[in-house]
């Protein structure tokens, strides 16, 4: 027994309405699920806010970059590492090597053209409430003279987390 053309079309039409109303349910259910647990995605939102730079050497000088950043999450943020990294003018990475507290109090003493310490250094171990703001500052050595440093695309902080999550803030040049 044949089936009729027409009604053969009115089926075709049915199902494709029945899978396209499946489909919107089915992303209606993924993007409430992604709304509801935004919350459980660890991160860091921050900005650059100011970065001084002082020449201690034929080629080496250090930056003090003060930085402002947020945990938007709902999970305490526990800094494991952090790293500082400059972009020179050509494009190149060059890890600078971070300053611990310590050396952080003598440098500015030493360096009095380096203005006032505001902030305290984000360290190892630091930890960032849920929904918690601050201002930090991290004072890291690079190899290279201050005008490369003056030169430079851009600075960029690495901050990681314990579980291993790694935020990037990166200093927005005008």
């Amino acid at each position: 027994m044949a089936r009729d053309p027409a009604e053969t079309t009115i089926w075709t039409r049915k199902f494709f309405q029945f899978v396209a109303i499946g489909l919107v349910v089915v992303a209606a259910l993924v993007a409430m699920v992604l709304w509801t647990t935004k919350g459980a995605h660890l991160r860091l939102e921050g900005n650059v806010q100011k970065v001084r730079i002082q020449e201690t050497g034929e080629d080496s000088a250090v930056a003090v970059v003060d930085f402002r950043f947020r945990n938007p999450s709902d999970v305490p943020f526990v800094v494991q590492e952090v790293s500082i990294f400059l972009v020179d003018a050509n494009g190149k990475e060059i890890e600078g090597m971070r300053a611990a507290e310590v050396d952080v109090q003598r440098i500015f003493q030493y360096y009095p053209l380096l203005g006032e310490k505001f902030n305290p250094v984000l360290r190892p171990r630091d930890q960032i409430a849920p929904q918690e703001s601050m201002d930090r500052m991290v004072m890291a050595s690079f190899p290279v003279s201050e005008d490369v440093i003056q030169q430079r695309k851009n600075l960029i902080l690495r901050i990681e987390d314990v579980d291993g999550v790694v935020t990037e803030i990166a200093e927005r040049k005008d």
